[in-house]
């Protein structure tokens, strides 16, 4: 991956797929003394907290470089998924959270719902580091794009195209930062994520957005088949429309034909 031209694949993916905003590069990190130089640190640049997802709109959305640490945060359910809130029992604190704001009516499904997320042990990530793809400053462990329903599908299909196996999602409406960044991580598969309500209150994440994801690893194979994938059946963003029929019309019209003696 040394040799992956990154801005060559950004811009090739934006073109193919019409995105709006740049697509995201993320990387899990030991250390904050890896952050590379003007990173912005959200406490120290910006004098404030935020959540995870107004980093990645920060990043996507203005094409700056953003490196988060615990005292950088303040959502609550994010920390506790992303290991910065030293919780002994993350799915159950998750739960109990979950509880207290009223997305479940009972403790068990709701720690069940956490368990079966994707999260990260505490202080297994100390860092994390976003900026957009086409920067190039580091190798992705995520790599992530946003989109419309049409936009994503046309990923999806080079994403299946790469990797040989359809696409899973898990969907809670709630948290989704863990779908779209510690997923594909974790499983090294592609992911779809229906962005939450922390997303789209916080981040301005708009109502026709999905995000695809995938592993790092997976960046080059997906560029690669996006050039090819569905060629043999026009297959493309914008979607082309099928014109070459004959339309019909109500039997009026062809009453009014008749008379005019049109066809």
């Amino acid at each position: 991956m040394a040799t992956v031209n990154y801005a060559e694949i950004s811009d090739a993916v934006r073109e193919a797929s019409r995105m709006k905003s740049f697509p995201l590069a993320v990387k899990f990190l030991k250390s904050a003394d890896a952050f590379p130089e003007k990173t912005r640190s959200p406490a120290r640049d910006l004098g404030k907290r935020i959540t995870i997802c107004q980093a990645v709109s920060m990043v996507r959305l203005y094409g700056w470089t953003v490196g988060l640490t615990k005292e950088d945060l303040i959502c609550v359910p994010a920390m506790i998924a992303f290991g910065f809130s030293g919780a002994e029992d993350i799915g159950g604190t998750l739960g109990e959270l979950f509880c207290a704001v009223g997305f479940h009516p009972e403790a068990a499904p709701a720690a069940d719902e956490a368990e079966n997320m994707c999260t990260l042990e505490n202080d297994a990530y100390p860092a994390i580091l976003m900026a957009p793809l086409s920067k190039g400053l580091f190798e992705p462990d995520t790599v992530a794009f946003y989109g419309n329903p049409a936009q994503i599908m046309r990923l999806a299909q080079a994403a299946v195209h790469a990797c040989g196996k359809r696409i899973t999602g898990s969907f809670g409406g709630k948290v989704e930062c863990t779908e779209y960044l510690i997923a594909p991580l974790q499983t090294a598969a592609p992911r779809i994520a229906i962005p939450g309500l922390g997303d789209r209150i916080f981040s301005m994440t708009q109502d026709d957005e999905l995000v695809l994801s995938i592993p790092g690893s997976l960046l080059l194979p997906l560029y690669e088949s996006l050039n090819v994938v569905g060629k043999k059946v026009g297959a493309r963003y914008p979607v082309p429309s099928y014109l070459n029929y004959q339309p019909e019309f109500p039997p009026m019209y062809g009453e009014m034909a008749d008379r005019l003696k049109l066809f």
